[in-house]
């Protein structure tokens, strides 16, 4: 089981740098960059802090806290396009999109 307090930052620059991005940064915050994309990347545990701006954020978190992260996400509604990893600690994951933004559906 993974370490709860930890949060899977290696996991998180893995799989970034797995899909083709260049990963730049230090710490629980990072940037992985591709083509014209820009995505600022967090790992996180149990905090209940999202950050308030950016425009592509995607927050990775173990497996077990990955749900509710998107719930949080859900509920503070924040003004950026995000998505949430879940990694197991062997490193296989899931991503957990945001639901679609009413503009989108137009």
């Amino acid at each position: 089981m993974a370490t709860v307090s930890t949060p899977p930052i290696d996991h998180a620059k893995s799989i970034f740098a797995d899909l083709g991005y260049t990963v730049s940064g230090d710490g629980e915050e990072f940037r992985a960059e591709r083509k014209w994309r820009v995505v600022r990347v967090t790992a996180v545990t149990d905090s209940d802090d999202t950050p308030d701006d950016g425009d592509l954020r995607c927050f990775v978190a173990w497996d077990e806290q990955a749900s509710e992260l998107r719930n949080r996400l859900r509920r503070a509604d924040p003004e950026y396009e995000w998505a949430v990893i879940g990694v197991e600690d062997g490193g296989d994951y899931e991503v957990l999109r945001a639901p679609p933004s009413p503009a989108s559906a137009v």
